[in-house]
């Protein structure tokens, strides 16, 4: 338990034995933060939720329960007040922040970690496919996932980032008939930007194939000559394909800063050994079933319906399907990583049927645990016309172009700085909001360098160093002062490890994004208030040490997100 949980259920426990006192059964306390700073910093609805139960008006309940709680006032709480139709509020006394602020101090980039020996969690994020460039859909994935697995292994648990690539499937039929028909591999290995043009392939092979539907059937054929290991030149042509991808992929990873432990495709879960397993662990729990030439898992009946439509296992023709390679995969996961080992997909929500369908055939072969496997799910990138980006269709915003964008629109307000600036834009962008709502592709709002931007995070917290660097040339030393009067950032600064762990807890990005932008608006508050460097004001080596603690936080915040503090905007 940290120190926030340890705060919070102490107050928790003063509140019950008041409830229980007045002749309240099994209370139920919830402790929160009041939206507004101002009111204090825990709030109760206790007198709201039981003023029916003691026939009175939920306001003279809470007055009750005040003057109790003032008999014998719980820890570090300074005073006890009443907002709105009956809330609670309780204000912490200014030593207990400050003390808090010397430890922001002391423990610098490590404030806020926790440092318990947690179990594993993988982390499956991005997963491209292969012989697809990144289009702006694969950038929330991406760092979404990225975030999470940061937020984590920030709050103690051993994290593995996995990128589970898409180098198998069906469409390696469709590229192989494209190729054959309309390309040609050795030139367009030649080519500035030869996965475009393998693109441009697959889109003709589906533009032809509304003409012909005798090219799917090819497709498929081709792909069962691969699965089966029927012919080598196949082969060759889909290691260059994984080949000139993984080339391109890492290129864009650099550039966003995202790195893996484990990039292994679905081909390596593909093998007749590892669908085997796959198969006798269906057939020995009598899960598997013969439908139409398939073999498919059905579900449980809720009423006269199935709880899932039937999860094909094995399509007619013998070949897997992405679930049967999913399930080998957590075969594997487990034998490498144990029986306990979390498993997370970031993966977008057009997805979400699908994982309970995997979830639950798992969850029937006995695998798993209630929260062992968690779908995050994202909602699409759209366009301003409308309709979602799609690679088959031709309908795309490559991410490079995206991203080279955003560094020439960040260049305009300081060159040396522009790709850190670029990608602040590009990530906070997506982090600030619920991932699973959908995304309208506008140039200028995500290229924002202002308002609730990675950008005006990056600059509070230059703006911060500018100011420390000042303070060190006058000779003044960050010193806490614990008779000082406490501001409003500095009640805001000691809630940091109680954001990260709930972000981890619900695996909401958002939520600690929200609190940033909550924490820079207080700090750039107190620089307009303040001169924090002044070798005359007796106050000045305490601003100064709120000054370097906000940077301490802010910093450590943004890091969790991917995102850098540049040197200078």
């Amino acid at each position: 338990m940290n120190k926030s949980q340890d705060i919070i259920q102490n107050l928790k426990t003063s509140i019950e034995q008041v409830a229980i006192k007045m002749g309240i059964e099994n209370p139920e306390v919830h402790i929160e933060h009041p939206d507004d700073i101002s009111y204090g910093d825990f709030s109760s609805n206790i007198a709201l939720i039981y003023s029916k139960q003691l026939k009175t008006n939920p306001k003279a309940l809470a007055e009750k329960i005040i003057e109790e709680l003032k008999k014998e006032m719980p820890e570090n709480v300074e005073s006890v007040s009443i907002a709105g139709p009956g809330f609670i509020n309780f204000r912490f006394a200014s030593k207990y922040f400050l003390n808090q602020l010397d430890k922001i101090l002391k423990n610098g980039n490590k404030y806020g970690r926790s440092l318990e020996n947690k179990k594993t969690v993988l982390v499956e994020y991005s997963s491209p496919n292969i012989a697809k460039p990144f289009t702006v859909g694969h950038l929330r994935s991406t760092i979404i996932g990225d975030a999470i697995a940061n937020i984590l292994n920030f709050s103690g648990y051993n994290i593995v980032r996995d990128n589970h690539l898409g180098d198998w499937g069906t469409q390696f039929g469709k590229l192989t008939v494209a190729l054959e028909k309309w390309g040609n591999l050795v030139e367009i290995e030649k080519s500035e930007s030869p996965i475009k043009e393998l693109v441009a392939l697959y889109v003709r092979f589906h533009e032809e194939a509304e003409k012909d539907p005798a090219l799917e059937d090819m497709a498929r054929e081709k792909f069962q000559l691969l699965e089966e290991g029927n012919s080598p030149e196949i082969r060759k042509t889909w290691e260059k394909c994984i080949e000139l991808s993984k080339k391109e992929f890492e290129r864009i990873y650099e550039q966003l800063g995202v790195k893996f432990d484990t990039q292994i495709g679905e081909s390596f879960y593909a093998t007749p050994e590892m669908i085997e397993k796959v198969m006798q662990e269906l057939v020995g729990k009598n899960l598997i079933k013969e439908s139409e030439g398939a073999q498919v898992v059905f579900f449980e009946k809720i009423g006269e319906s199935e709880k899932y439509p039937p999860l094909i296992i094995k399509k007619t023709d013998g070949t897997s399907i992405y679930a049967t390679r999913d399930l080998a995969a957590d075969i594997y996961r487990k034998e490498k990583y144990g029986n306990d080992v979390t498993i997370i997909n970031e993966v977008g929500s057009e997805q979400i049927l699908y994982f309970r369908q995997l979830y639950e055939t798992e969850k029937m072969m006995g695998w798993f645990q209630e929260g062992q496997r968690v779908h995050i799910a994202h909602g699409l990138l759209r366009l301003k016309e409308g309709g979602k980006i799609s690679t088959r269709k031709g309908n795309v915003i490559w991410l490079e172009d995206l991203i080279r964008e955003a560094v020439e629109r960040a260049g305009k307000i300081n060159q040396e700085s522009a790709h850190e600036v670029a990608m602040a834009a590009l990530k906070f962008n997506d982090l600030k909001r619920d991932s699973p709502q959908d995304i309208i592709f506008d140039w200028d709002e995500m290229m924002s360098m202002t308002g609730d931007s990675g950008p005006y995070l990056q600059y509070s917290c230059v703006r911060a160093r500018s100011v420390l660097a000042k303070a060190e040339s006058l000779g003044i030393n960050p010193t806490i002062n614990i008779e000082s009067k406490t501001e409003n950032l500095e009640r805001l600064l000691v809630r940091f490890p109680e954001v990260v762990e709930r972000a981890g807890i619900e695996y909401k990005a958002n939520i600690l994004a929200s609190y940033l932008i909550n924490l820079a608006a207080q700090f750039n508050n107190f620089y307009a208030n303040n001169i924090i460097a002044d070798e005359k004001d007796p106050e000045s080596p305490h601003k100064t040490a709120l000054t370097k603690a906000f940077d301490i936080v802010m910093a450590n915040g943004l890091g969790l997100l991917g995102i850098k503090v540049p040197k200078r905007m």
